[in-house]
């Protein structure tokens, strides 16, 4: 049998002053000795883990020197997205390599 753990929905509100109540995760992600908190939004049907261009620099990563190009769709298709692999971590699970845009 799998071991499982419950994340309760959190309510977040915007810097407009709306609420909504949602599925985040909190998760810690490493690139190589540098690590950062983060939480995330759990996703089940997205096909791409999309990483944001702040915490991926705090993570010492340098995105002209990823080569791996990733096309985004819907609203964020415009955008240029580059691979990236990290290391991440949800308590009380052990961490797994994850891919990122």
């Amino acid at each position: 049998m799998l071991d499982g753990h419950r994340f309760l929905f959190t309510e977040r509100t915007d810097s407009q002053g709306r609420s909504s109540v949602m599925p985040y995760l909190p998760l810690t992600l490493t690139n190589g000795s540098l690590s950062t908190e983060a939480i995330a939004l759990l996703d089940t049907g997205a096909s791409v883990n999309v990483l944001p261009y702040e915490i991926g620099l705090q993570l010492g990563a340098v995105w002209q020197e990823q080569t791996v190009p990733i096309q985004l769709s819907g609203n964020l298709a415009l955008n240029e997205a580059r691979g990236l692999v990290l290391s991440g971590e949800v308590a009380p699970f052990s961490p797994v390599l994850l891919a990122f845009a």
